[in-house]
């Protein structure tokens, strides 16, 4: 992991080689005209008839016309390509935490100092096996984690933070402990304290250190926002949502 980027989930030619086809066809024409001793005018049949009638009218309305008239596109009636919907600002990028190569198991960093209040965002990538905490777009805390299995999958999506428990133990799985539990599915899968260590898995929970989820847990609301991609990557600048 480098400290600018996270895991989180880029005509000229075309445009030069039509003035050279058209440079091309045009001298292509001049010569063949120079050559080619049969007129426009000649080549093309006249109805005499048609043009004195042409003439008459013309004479009477005062408008000059012709029998056929050059096809001409108005861009100014061309739609612009409508812009991108500005960033929420509270949202963008603005830090990333200085940690230098991959986050091991059991391992975690927190940074908070001076850093305004803010939306809580934090997001999971299941391939990275590494959670990101933001507020207000600067990232403040980052773990490796726990994750499911083939049987038990962590889901992918964006959900919000449903309810917090600070005690709680799992009635599905023999009362294991799961300390500072803030659940994302009304199944049961949620953020919450846990032994994180290597060729360990969860039943599709998001398993962090119990000294980082307490932090998390402190801060937390409900509704804030929990995004969980597989090696989608977003940096500085970037709109985390």
């Amino acid at each position: 992991m480098t400290p600018m980027i996270k895991w989180i989930g880029g005509g000229t030619a075309a445009l030069l080689l039509a003035i050279g086809g058209a440079t091309l066809a045009n001298g292509l024409m001049a010569e063949e005209a120079a050559t080619d001793s049969t007129s426009l005018e000649t080549a093309i049949p006249v109805d005499e008839a048609a043009i004195a009638s042409a003439d008459s009218n013309d004479a009477a309305d005062g408008q000059t016309r012709f029998v056929s008239e050059p096809v001409v596109q108005d861009i100014s009636a061309a739609k612009p390509e409508p812009k991108p919907e500005p960033k929420d600002d509270k949202f963008v990028i603005k830090r990333i935490l200085p940690i230098t190569g991959p986050i091991k198991y059991g391992e975690w960093h927190w940074d908070d100092e001076g850093i305004a209040d803010g939306p809580l965002v934090m997001t999971v990538d299941l391939d990275a096996r590494v959670i990101s905490v933001f507020q207000g777009g600067y990232e403040i805390g980052a773990a490796a984690v726990l994750l499911g299995t083939d049987e038990h999958p962590t889901p992918l999506g964006t959900f919000p933070i449903r309810y917090k428990m600070r005690h709680n133990v799992s009635e599905k799985y023999d009362n294991a402990p799961m300390p500072y539990s803030m659940f994302l599915t009304s199944d049961g899968v949620a953020l919450h304290g846990s032994e994180v260590e290597n060729g360990y898995a969860s039943h599709g929970c998001v398993g962090m250190p119990d000294e980082f989820a307490a932090k998390i847990f402190a801060i937390a609301r409900k509704g804030d926002k929990v995004i969980i991609t597989r090696g989608k990557r977003i940096g500085m600048g970037d709109s985390i949502i």
